[in-house]
């Protein structure tokens, strides 16, 4: 056997269709192109967003950049939390204070914006003296950290919206 003696298996190979062959071959003159006109030229592909002359779709609307949260939708839907680690509380706060959202903007850990918005507490790091930590969420590891150094966890409750589907669930479960 040679390497010009392979061949694909039969049946597996379909032979390219040979236009512009002469006419005997079905497929002459003007090779299946019709007559005349854009598309029968070489090069003759019309852009996919051509609206037929009309200005296009792209063209008429205003100019946004990207896939920020301004402009993906599903963004809307996310609640956004802002992480704060167990560490950082330890450097700013005595023995037995009381950590709210408004004692970390006043010592700099968080924006006003954010301290309006949700916080989450993270076990990154070790705690040494009880804090009351208030927060919307904690991680397992936090709470397990604040509790051991003689603290406690208090949750910040969050507004719940009745009319929604996603929530409906959520407040049925609560009142059982």
């Amino acid at each position: 056997m040679k390497l010009s003696d392979l061949r694909p298996a039969p049946g597996s190979h379909k032979a390219e269709r040979r236009v512009g062959r002469g006419h005997g071959s079905g497929r002459g003159k003007t090779a299946g192109r019709g007559t005349k006109g854009q598309k029968a030229r070489t090069g003759g592909s019309i852009h996919r967003a051509f609206n037929g002359g009309q200005t296009r779709l792209s063209k008429r609307l205003p100019f946004q950049r990207g896939m920020g949260a301004a402009r993906n939708s599903f963004s809307a839907l996310q609640d956004v939390y802002t992480v704060i680690n167990v560490v950082d509380l330890v450097d700013l706060f005595e023995a037995g204070a009381q950590v709210r959202p408004e004692n970390l903007v006043e010592q700099k850990v968080l924006t006003p914006a954010e301290a309006r918005g949700l916080i989450k507490i993270l076990g990154d790091g070790e705690i040494d003296r009880p804090l009351t930590v208030h927060a919307h969420k904690f991680s397992a590891s936090a709470r397990a950290k604040i509790e051991a150094a003689g603290g406690s966890v208090e949750i910040i409750p969050t507004k719940v919206y009745e009319k929604t589907k996603r929530r409906k669930d959520d407040t049925a479960k609560a009142q059982q």
